[in-house]
């Protein structure tokens, strides 16, 4: 059995983030959220690679995005 989840049924969302200018354009999904598995990934590739983020993981990023701690 192969470990490799697939996202092919995935649904993504955009980012509120993202640039529609064609820049940064980040997608996650919520479809694996109860596998504890927020997969992320380039929404101008989307046939490119996954980065998989653990669903703890991904809530402190979304919550450091929020307050401002990332920002360059």
């Amino acid at each position: 059995m192969s470990s490799e989840l697939n996202y092919t049924e995935a649904v993504w969302a955009k980012s509120s983030y993202s640039q529609g200018d064609g820049g940064q354009c980040v997608e996650f999904s919520r479809s694996f959220v109860r596998s504890g598995l927020v997969p992320v990934r380039d929404s101008k590739a989307p046939a490119g690679p996954v980065l998989g983020f653990g669903t703890q993981e991904w809530e402190g990023f979304v919550s450091a995005l929020r307050r401002g701690d990332l920002a360059g």
